[in-house]
């Protein structure tokens, strides 16, 4: 999905947190520290625990955690259509750290979504167009010799979406949790956007 469109959501549905009726922010899963593989790409486990007294999950919050499911979704099978045929162990390393890490904070990101409470939806975020499709089809056709530089380029286009969706969220969200989770994944989807860049 193009980051403006990801981005057009975010402000979108903020128009409509007040219509949202706010609810006490859902208790979050333990979850296991993500790969350190990544350097700054994996620093810092995904948030933990149960929200401060008095944090609510707004309609803007609950767009954004379905969203980046989507998008977390979505990096997954990238790495996953590319891994087996990387030639590059930095790449290699890096691309198991990033499928790591997402498939840390899905777990996360799900565990808070169903007891969000009355007034937010939490419906399953359709995310047919993250990558997008055209960009999976470049990993599907590219050569033996060509997938590396293929996953970089795809990879760091997706990476970017997402700090540029979290960064919006955090200016906008309502729940701290939710707003930290955006904090890390901002910091760690932009190291690995420099990481791609500058692997050889």
């Amino acid at each position: 999905m193009p980051r403006a469109t990801l981005l057009t959501c975010l402000v979108a549905a903020s128009l409509l947190t007040a219509c949202a009726g706010p609810s006490e922010g859902p208790p979050a899963p333990a979850s296991p520290a993500a790969s350190a593989a990544a350097g700054p790409a994996a620093a810092g486990a995904p948030p933990a625990g149960a929200p401060p007294a008095g944090a609510e999950m707004s309609g803007i919050d609950v767009v954004f955690l379905n969203t980046m499911i989507g998008h977390s979704e979505r990096t997954v099978q990238i790495v996953r259509l590319a891994r087996d045929r990387l030639r590059d162990d930095a790449l290699r390393t890096l691309a198991a750290a990033i499928e790591a890490t997402e498939a840390d904070e899905l777990s996360a990101m799900r565990g808070w979504l169903p007891t969000t409470g009355p007034g937010v939806s939490a419906a399953g975020h359709d995310h047919a167009g993250h990558g997008d499709d055209t960009a999976l089809d470049r990993l599907r056709a590219a050569s033996d010799a060509d997938v590396d530089r293929v996953l970089r380029e795809v990879l760091a286009d997706h990476q970017r979406a997402a700090a540029d969706l979290a960064r919006a969220q955090v200016g906008v969200g309502r729940n701290e949790r939710v707003r930290d989770l955006a904090r890390r994944i901002d910091q760690s989807r932009s190291a690995e956007v420099e990481l791609l860049r500058g692997t050889p």
